[in-house]
């Protein structure tokens, strides 16, 4: 399936690290027409802009490759196992660690679970979930200029 036609094929911030370039393949099967809740543009955008700003801090390959695909085992049907053979265990081990666990129903306890896990792990998991955590809190100026629910900008930006 073609890149959602907002999104341009060209990435080149990635250009020297093979592995990303994969990721961003990848992501862009699973992500085809998915758009962000939070502003509405095209959700590749979301794994783009966290992924070039650790490519931007210098992290290796599969952390960048990491970044790209953090997103697809909570909102695609991609597998753990799907990314561990193609992207490999440390790959996917790092997505699976800052990614939500879907069997803990209340969202506040998967938040909570998250953040607990990516700081017992520190290092390329704590870079991921950071970068994340900056580009979510850019999006969100959209959303609170349009209106947002103060309450709901709060829960947000307390995350």
């Amino acid at each position: 399936m073609p890149p959602h036609p907002d999104v341009g094929a060209d990435f080149g911030f990635v250009d020297d690290l093979p592995l990303a370039r994969d990721a961003m393949a990848f992501a862009q099967e699973h992500h085809p027409y998915q758009l962000r809740a939070a502003d509405g543009p095209p959700f590749l955008l979301h794994p783009l802009d966290v992924s070039s700003t650790l490519k931007r801090c210098d992290c290796p390959d599969y952390v960048v490759a990491a970044a790209v695909l953090h997103d697809v085992l909570e909102d695609t049907d991609a597998e753990r196992s799907d990314l561990s053979a193609r992207f490999g265990a440390g790959v996917a081990e790092l997505v699976a660690l800052v990614s939500d666990d879907p069997t803990i129903g209340d969202e506040e306890s998967r938040k909570d679970d998250v953040r607990e896990r990516v700081r017992r792990a520190g290092g390329d998991a704590l870079a991921v979930y950071a970068a994340d955590k900056v580009s979510k809190a850019r999006e969100l100026r959209m959303p609170i200029a349009a209106g947002l629910d103060q309450d709901a900008a709060a829960v947000k930006l307390r995350r």
